[in-house]
């Protein structure tokens, strides 16, 4: 059994068969900036290819699906169990294979653990099993009416895949897309043989990274192509400051010319003039409903009516978001007229010491520890700067939410901050990830503040940026013909 091809512009013909497999999807369950890319960017790649999605069975896609109609039978293999796999299809028509595996994925907590935020201690097998499928996808196995051309894989979660389809002698091309490096699903030495890993892939230029098998390693030694979220990022990556010590691999596919980076896209939703979630709309000629959106949100997070600048903090609170560098600069902010609203979790150490500040500091700092989409967006619209002093930031999107919404972002020079915000001109960079430099990125925020004239100028400037993902789809669908052409790779 197989669903209609999904509607799309061009001619069906003509349109390669892609599976684009992610550990999660917006439209189910989301723990970060990937479950958005993977809700938009196959619906995105509708006007090329025929684009179809991989996810595993969480307890929130079976809820969405009450009878979820299984196309066919996935085979144990080694410690894998085996599987059904189901297909569905989105209310768009996008078509979504799931694959059915309670033992494995019925579970409450997030994609990758627990609710209290400890890893699922067999994500290898959990993960595993997601990248054999796509392989499984790859030599026909899995759906016999619909084989895919490439597999275009995401983060650690599904990069087994092109290792797998490599053992088992499938030349199906593939692309691994890299949404941070941080994250490389490490496992010990004796977890390979149940995860049906050969003794031979486990070596420098295999699986191994530094004596443990590395599913994220085992994805760029043999994906066909490696793109990450951003050209910054990419060029990054391919140093010891941040390579996380794959830089020399990732080199060496840059020399290949088998390294790109692309930068996502923001949805169409996030338009100030349509956005259901807020308070008010408003556009660049008419500032009545920004300021609406303030009132809201400083009455939502119990601050005090007042005329100076609104900072915001959209972010997980982990070091890496540069966290405890807006905690450093939180008193000077605050001496500077500015209110602080602070939504996200993360860090346990972190959330405490926000919860201790907003209880010193009551109507000036808000504090929610959490995270609720309408709340969110109706920050990114009511706040005059978003505060994003990452240490690194492979793509981001929250510094695009908030130029859209007229929301200058304050943020260092790294990854997709630097790709997308213009100093001066629509945001605030700095260069230097510390305390001084976020607090001269803040000085000379407030001195915009202080000009209104000025301070207008800029906002109109961010709020006419484009972040749609036309233009990642393009460059996507040239990578994808690039890949295709090119000869296959072990």
């Amino acid at each position: 059994m197989t669903l209609k091809h999904p509607v799309g512009a061009g001619d069906l013909q003509s349109q390669h068969k892609i599976l684009f497999v992610t550990p999660e999807m917006s439209d189910y369950v989301k723990a970060g900036g990937l479950g958005d890319v993977a809700a938009a960017l196959p619906r995105a790649m509708r006007r090329h290819h025929d684009v179809r999605v991989l996810i595993p069975g969480y307890r929130d896609v079976l809820s969405r699906h009450a009878d979820i109609p299984v196309i066919g039978r996935l085979p144990a293999a080694s410690g894998l169990p085996a599987c059904d796999l189901g297909c569905v299809e989105t209310l768009d028509g996008l078509t979504v294979y799931v694959i059915l595996c309670s033992e494995l994925y019925d579970r409450e907590g997030s994609p990758y653990g627990d609710g209290a935020g400890s890893d699922w201690r067999d994500n290898d097998v959990r993960f595993a099993r997601l990248s054999l499928a796509a392989a499984e996808f790859a030599s026909g196995v899995a759906d016999p009416d619909w084989c895919p051309d490439l597999l275009h894989l995401n983060d650690w979660p599904a990069a087994l895949a092109p290792a797998y389809a490599t053992w088992r002698g499938t030349t199906t091309r593939s692309i691994l897309t890299i949404h941070n490096l941080a994250y490389q699903g490490l496992f010990g030495q004796e977890r390979i043989s149940g995860l049906g890993i050969p003794d031979c892939a486990f070596h420098l230029d295999g699986v191994e990274f530094y004596g443990k098998l590395s599913f994220l390693k085992a994805g760029i030694s043999y994906a066909s192509h490696v793109t990450t979220v951003s050209a910054t990022y990419a060029s990054e990556i391919t140093t010891p400051e941040f390579g996380c010590g794959l830089e020399g691999l990732l080199r060496i596919r840059a020399d290949q010319g088998r390294l790109s980076g692309i930068l996502n896209g923001i949805d169409e939703s996030w338009d100030p003039r349509t956005d259901p979630h807020l308070a008010s709309p408003f556009d660049v000629n008419d500032w009545s409903g920004k300021h609406i959106n303030a009132d809201h949100v400083r009455q939502a997070f119990g601050l005090a009516v007042s005329r100076g600048p609104l900072f915001a903090v959209v972010s997980r609170l982990v070091h890496q978001k540069g966290i405890d560098l807006t905690i450093e600069a939180t008193e000077t902010i605050l001496r500077q007229g500015g209110q602080i609203v602070v939504t996200g979790r993360g860090d346990v150490r972190f959330e405490e010491q926000l919860r201790k500040l907003a209880a010193h500091y009551p109507g000036r700092l808000g504090v929610r520890i959490g995270f609720d989409e309408t709340e969110a967006r109706k920050m990114f619209a009511g706040s005059d700067f978003l505060l994003m002093p990452s240490r690194f930031e492979p793509c981001g999107l929250s510094q695009m939410y908030a130029q859209r919404f007229g929301t200058l972002p304050i943020a260092a020079r790294t990854g997709g901050l630097a790709d997308t915000v213009e100093d001066g001109v629509t945001g605030f960079l700095f260069e230097e990830a510390s305390l001084a430099g976020l607090l001269s990125a803040v000085y000379r925020a407030v001195d915009t503040y202080r000009s209104q004239r000025r301070l207008k100028h800029m906002r109109r400037a961010a709020m006419k940026r484009s972040f749609g993902w036309e233009r990642s789809a393009k460059q996507y669908h040239m990578v994808y013909r690039r890949a295709l052409s090119s000869p296959a790779t072990a």
